[in-house]
């Protein structure tokens, strides 16, 4: 097969207009990915610190995106109990299959290629403590799942979009994996637009009865890291979408007017996405420009930390700490000598009248 003539490959010949556009914000987010490889001045713990924080918010963001109810508190305490909680609703089963998903592949990527089979296992793993999915995880739809517009009483009024029927999926899935594999291994085009693209003709073909854009959200995770953005794992691309939800379905539903015939333009969504990227790109670049201090403690250091800076002069003893946040001495103090270390307090005398100041 001549991969330059396939339809996913005719398409991405943009206009200069588009081109230029495009490859402007390309440009932002691969200079973000290159002072990310090269600055050391991110702390392995603050890397852990910062990868667990978006593990909950992204997890969080891109169920709420499907119409789930719990708030980043509910999901963080899901991510902290989540082997040893009995899973009451459907909303934490699925908090949990997206975070346990995500998880696996900010830590594993590398042996992760983009393939059928790793697109059914991720379905697979997603779903797997949903009982309502537990008929159709990791496996293709058998019905019908386009995207029909109803009136206030639910009756269906017509057809926002019509996916792959599904005896048309495994062919069409199995086609943009083999288009996905050339076009990388060829240097096709730059790795975000073909990415992009991957993305875009996976959420049209809408392969799975149910868990499409989660698992499309968690796709663009993985293809981030293996093209060598480490930032994916310390700002998250989900949250930059919740925010603008009406946007993303505007880009999708534009794209969508033209797939499939002659005249494809795919230019709303990849304009879409890479301003998505490029926020991204920009909210992990101010994380090597910010003070890390929060990152690096633990919460009852935090705790005392942020409790010292609310303070008017700064200046506390250990025994006011102790009454104000309710925690043992013992553990106060190792948290001043922790603060103090890290040049954030300084003593003020000695013995029983010792007093500590916010070091400004």
């Amino acid at each position: 097969m001549d991969w330059h003539e396939h339809r996913l490959s005719r398409r991405l010949l943009l206009t200069a207009e588009q081109s230029e556009r495009i490859y402007s914000r390309i440009a932002n987010i691969d200079a973000v990915k290159n002072s990310w490889r090269l600055t050391n001045r991110l702390m392995p713990q603050i890397v852990e610190r910062l990868m667990q924080s978006v593990l909950v918010t992204s997890t969080g963001a891109s169920n709420r995106i499907e119409g789930n109810r719990l708030t980043d508190e509910e999901v963080q305490a899901l991510y902290k109990n989540m082997h040893i909680r009995r899973l009451k609703s459907r909303d934490e089963q699925e908090v949990v299959g997206y975070l346990d998903v995500l998880q696996t592949v900010f830590k594993n990527h590398d042996l992760m290629p983009i393939r059928e089979s790793t697109i059914l296992q991720l379905h697979r793993d997603m779903l797997r403590y949903s009982d309502k999915d537990a008929g159709h995880l990791g496996q293709y739809k058998t019905g019908s799942n386009r995207v029909e517009a109803k009136d206030a009483s639910g009756n269906i009024v017509g057809v926002v979009f019509d996916p792959t029927p599904p005896y048309l999926t495994p062919m069409e899935m199995r086609g943009l994996c083999d288009w996905y594999q050339w076009a990388i291994t060829e240097t096709f085009r730059h790795p975000l637009i073909v990415t992009a693209n991957f993305i875009f003709e996976y959420l049209a073909i809408h392969p799975f009865q149910d868990g499409n854009g989660r698992t499309s959200r968690v796709l663009t995770n993985l293809m981030l890291l293996h093209h060598g953005y480490a930032f994916t794992t310390v700002a998250s691309h989900e949250k930059i979408v919740e925010d603008n939800k009406a946007d993303y379905y505007l880009a999708l539903n534009r794209a969508q007017r033209t797939w499939k015939t002659d005249a494809e333009d795919v230019s709303p969504w990849l304009t879409f996405i890479f301003d998505v990227f490029s926020q991204q790109a920009n909210r992990a670049l101010q994380l090597l420009e910010e003070d890390q201090t929060e990152l690096l403690l633990s919460e009852t250091q935090l705790a005392l930390w942020q409790w010292v800076n609310a303070l008017p002069d700064g200046v506390f003893t250990p025994r006011a700490a102790v009454e104000a946040l309710n925690v043992h001495a013992r553990t106060i103090a190792e948290s001043i000598k922790k603060l103090v270390a890290m040049d954030k307090l300084e003593r003020l005398g000695e013995g029983r009248g010792v007093r500590y100041r916010l070091k400004r």
